[in-house]
This record gives C-alpha cells, structure tokens and sequence, in this order.
C-alpha cells in the first residue's frame, strides 16, 4: 500500500460473490479508479473483502457508494463512469441514499425490448411530474433525455390507450440557414429539423410499427406552424426545442390543448436561435405560467447528462463561463 495511506482512515467490506466483485470493479478496475480519483480514496480487493484507504469522511462517502452501486448490480444493472461520478456527486451531499433510485423503474420497453429507465434524480422528478401534470415544461441542456423519455412515455400512453394519438411538432426556426434554399417541396424542407423525432420515434417503436401508426393517424410529427387553428383532443402533444418559439407561437400552442390530452414542452434557454431581440416564447412561458395548478416545470443540469461523459463536462464548462460573464455585465 502506498505509504500516504498508511496512517489514515481504513475499512474492509465485504462482498457476496465474486462475480458481483467483478462487475463493480469493472474492466481493469475502471469502476472503482473513477471513484479512487473522485474522492482520493485507495480502494482495492483480496478475495470477497474490499479494503478502503484515505480521508475518513471520503473513505465513508466511498463505502456508501459501493454499497449503493453493489445493490444496482445486484439488480442485473450495469454501472459505467457517467453513473459511478453522479454517485459519488450524491454521496458528497449527504443523499447517498438516493443513490438506489437510479434507474430503479422502467418507464417504457422498446421495440427491441431494451428497457427505457431514469438515470439521474433529475430525469425521474421529470418523469413523475409528467405523470402527475397535464402540461409539463422540461427545461435543459443537451444530451439529458427531455425529448427521448417524453416520446417514452408518449408511446406507452397509446399503447395503454390513454390517448389515441402522439402528436410531435417542433418550430422550423432557421439556425443560420434559410428554409428557401434547402431542396424539394416543404415537407421535405421541414424534415431536416424534425429528424430527431422520428429517430426517436423508430428506436421506441421499430420503423414499421411507425410507418403503420403514421399512416392511421396515429402519429404525426409536424412544423409547429401546422398547429395553427387546430384543438387536440385525446392526445400526447410535445413541442421540441420551444425556445425557438415566439410568444405568439408558444400562446397558439398551448391553447391547441383539447379534452383528454397531455402536454410536454421541452428546451435549452441557452440555444436560442430566434433573431436577436425577439424573446422566446419558452421563456416567457416559465414566467407566465410558474405556480399554475396542473402545470409542472422541471429544470434538469448537466448532471442530468446521459450521453458521453465528455458532453457532461462541456455543458459543464459553458454553464461556468456562462455565470462568469453574467458577472462581469453586472460589475460584480
């Protein structure tokens, strides 16, 4: 052991099985080395005993972790860096407990029976805010899930038939390039920005099953200016990307809002590409609307990040410089 652990913190636990031994500490030990780095902690394994090494405090935020992600792998979960770094971030604020909940429920199964589960806290207080509201407002970075575990809980309503239709739309809002320019007929232009949605839509439910849903009427998957004039009864309605919404756009859309019909709105403030002094819609929405019965609003962070680790650090790094700037403007 390395004599700079010699005279601090010790503590052995122990594991049931080798094979759940071998799951937690990963290939070459890559679990457990993002938790030695997180939390400068030696951590290392002789036969079904883990012995912890370093700052008593770190070495207890260390124990509780393990603990917590042996019960996830226990559960036939897999663990990765991303997951081992958020626990580690809960157990540093006291909420190692919480640790059990991630992804603890299955909110949806997909075509190829992958099952669709919240990752963060974040992610499951959205969720359950869909669930609990008939408008939800989802408001966040890339790469946290609004649009995917939206159009999750979408497919599972019609399929328990609680609505009889998925209605997707998103506005057409050129990010530096012009609608005129782009080839075919405008279908064909407007598809580019609705892409996103329909690979959202083929990975729940499987091309045909979609094509098949499309073609009933199902689902149907538009420019927000198709909504115009429209009331949506009986259905799951989600506007994408709606900080690139006007006021008039957002105010149109949420009083499309019909009998029987929920409503998901999801967006990142911080990649508006409406023309300059033009205010979004969507942030105009969070003000209007905040402490209206039935409506939920969810922020999500980059800790709510589940694409690569490295997506996490770069939203990371602009909320950062972000703030610093926003301080600079206010002379602090």
């Amino acid at each position: 052991m390395d004599s700079q652990f010699a005279n601090q913190y010790k503590d052995v636990m122990v594991v049931d099985g080798v094979d759940q031994l071998m799951a937690l500490f990963g290939v070459r030990d890559e679990n457990v080395e993002t938790i030695r780095r997180e939390l400068n902690v030696e951590i290392f394994a002789h036969g079904n005993e883990i012995t912890l090494s370093g700052e008593e405090e770190k070495v207890r935020q260390a124990r509780a972790v393990l603990e917590r992600l042996l019960g996830i792998v226990a559960r036939g979960e897999s663990i990765d860096k991303t997951r081992i770094r958020y626990a580690v971030e809960l157990a540093g604020e006291g909420n190692a407990d919480r640790i059990d909940e991630i992804m603890r429920d299955v909110i949806a199964i997909t075509y190829r029976g992958r099952q669709v589960k919240c990752k963060t806290l974040g992610q499951k207080q959205y969720v359950e805010a869909i669930k609990a509201n008939t408008c939800t407002f989802a408001v966040g970075p890339a790469g946290t899930g609004k649009t995917y575990l939206a159009i999750a809980m979408a497919v599972v309503a019609l399929k328990n038939k609680d609505v009889e239709r998925i209605i997707l739309t998103r506005p057409a809002v050129e990010a530096g390039e012009k609608l005129g320019f782009l080839p075919g007929d405008l279908q064909q232009k407007v598809d580019p920005y609705l892409r996103p949605l329909y690979d959202a839509l083929n990975d729940m439910m499987g091309a045909e099953s979609y094509q098949r849903l499309l073609e009933r009427g199902a689902v149907e998957v538009a420019p927000l200016a198709y909504m115009r004039g429209r009331t949506l009864n009986d259905a799951f309605i989600i506007l994408d990307e709606a900080q690139n919404t006007t006021s008039e756009q957002m105010k149109m859309f949420l009083t499309r809002m019909g009998m029987g019909s929920k409503m998901i709105i999801t967006g990142d403030v911080t990649q508006i590409d409406l023309p300059a002094g033009r205010k979004s819609g969507l942030v105009e929405a969070l003000e209007v609307l905040k402490g209206v019965e039935d409506i939920g609003m969810v922020r999500l962070s980059h800790r709510d990040v589940v694409r690569h680790e490295l997506v996490q650090a770069i939203v990371k790094a602009y909320e950062k410089h972000d703030k610093q700037s926003e301080y600079r403007r206010e002379g602090r």
